[in-house]
């Protein structure tokens, strides 16, 4: 059976329930997913003066072929783009910044340093998103950023913030597309902290300051990112959620919310609903964690699918920006790319052919035993040819077919690094 014959039984089998098959499709081509670009260099950046991974960080493995120059990360990026359906984003970090062999501190960083970068997102069609980069840093060697109990240097980040928001604002204006651009700092100690108000103080008056600069929101967006805890911060990280939530809320900020910030019995999924009630838009770091905040890359599990059920059926996904967030040095990086943000696409598709309104109606109503029923059912329809004809009808590999790909590109390009 071809793909197309494939899609055409499986289409009826949806149908039945009401789903429109190609609606669903016309709109998945239209949701982007904003990559991060550190995947492809194990968060090392191009600094001249690069400092040693900190704040927490660990990436793991030593697979041949990771990109040490710019060209050499934007070709691999090219190469997964090809490889994954639809038009993307790209997310960067400051430590990604191009300066010509000249040490640039990072709270001098300007968007000359980026140019490069938005001249290949034009060429490729691609929008951009940014973050600040408080970690890997001399000034952050003992944990602490904006919080910094020293003036001096919570000012220095102060102003590498704003920086990296007016770069933020340069993206979204040349591009025509805002950019996300979102702080997360590792803040926190790793034993119990005598106190717990006075560094959340500081770092409420920093972000303050920050944000006191104003950028046009047309051209950049704003988020804050949680997390429960990190290595080093075991006891208590000053940026937990319940701050960064009511900030976001009372200064009109984003909350991002990583899936691996949270208790291990914690899901993001159970969050989303509550949120969309009160925050006109919501932004994610899809990741996996295993056991802590380990950045797996991203598989189709039961929590990525109800993620994906959470936005579509509440039909938020205009309001919830979707990035990933994960790095493995242990397998190859393409390849890495590939299967996480196909995993986040293909977990939308799914979500999009579940018939939610049937089972919504059926919750109303009180039916409990139809509504287990149809939702396990749902579980093995034929959501694969969907996803297959989807894919050949986007121009990119089907099935496991992309991984010829990434072994040819292996052996031409990156084993020869």
């Amino acid at each position: 059976m071809s793909v197309k014959e494939a899609f055409q039984w499986a289409k009826k089998e949806y149908e039945k329930w009401g789903v429109d098959v190609e609606a669903a499709i016309e709109k998945l081509k239209n949701v982007p997913i904003s990559i991060h670009c550190w995947q492809g260099d194990d968060v090392a950046g191009f600094e001249v003066n690069a400092s040693e991974l900190s704040g927490g960080i660990d990436v793991t493995g030593n697979y041949p072929g990771k990109a040490t120059t710019p060209e050499q990360l934007r070709a691999d990026l090219e190469k997964a783009l090809s490889l994954i359906p639809g038009k993307h984003r790209i997310n960067l970090h400051a430590i990604y910044a191009e300066t010509n062999g000249e040490v640039v501190e990072r709270d001098q960083l300007e968007p000359k340093h980026f140019a490069n970068w938005v001249q290949w997102a034009k060429e490729q069609e691609l929008g951009l998103d940014f973050n600040p980069t408080l970690f890997s840093h001399e000034k952050a060697s003992d944990g602490l950023t904006l919080s910094h109990p020293n003036e001096e240097i919570r000012e220095y980040w102060i102003k590498h913030c704003i920086k990296s928001r007016e770069i933020g604002a340069y993206f979204g204006k040349e591009l025509g597309t805002p950019a996300l651009t979102n702080i997360w700092i590792p803040d926190g100690y790793k034993d119990i902290p005598s106190d717990r108000l006075t560094p959340r103080l500081r770092l409420k008056e920093s972000l303050d300051k920050i944000y006191s600069v104003e950028v046009n929101e047309d051209y950049n967006i704003d988020a804050v990112e949680s997390k429960v805890f990190g290595i080093g911060s075991e006891s208590y990280v000053v940026g937990s959620h319940e701050f960064y939530l009511s900030y976001a809320l009372k200064n009109n900020k984003l909350c991002l919310l990583d899936t691996g910030h949270y208790h291990p019995t914690e899901t993001v999924s159970n969050k989303i609903s509550s949120m969309l009630l009160f925050n006109e838009k919501l932004a994610l770091h899809v990741s996996r964690p295993v056991r802590w905040d380990s950045d797996h890359v991203v598989i189709l599990d039961d929590e990525l699918k109800e993620i994906a059920l959470e936005i579509v059926r509440n039909d938020a996904l205009n309001r919830v920006i979707i990035g990933l967030d994960f790095f493995d040095a242990s397998i190859n990086r393409v390849a890495a790319w590939t299967i996480g943000t196909r995993n986040m696409i293909k977990s939308l598709l799914y979500a999009m052919l579940v018939p939610n309104e049937k089972l919504k109606q059926l919750q109303e109503e009180g039916n409990f035993t139809e509504r287990l029923a149809l939702m396990e059912e749902f579980k093995t329809y034929p959501f694969g040819a969907i996803w297959d004809y989807y894919c050949e009808k986007m121009g990119v590999p089907v099935k496991e077919t992309w991984l010829e790909e990434v072994k040819k590109y292996e052996e031409e390009v990156l084993i020869k690094r």
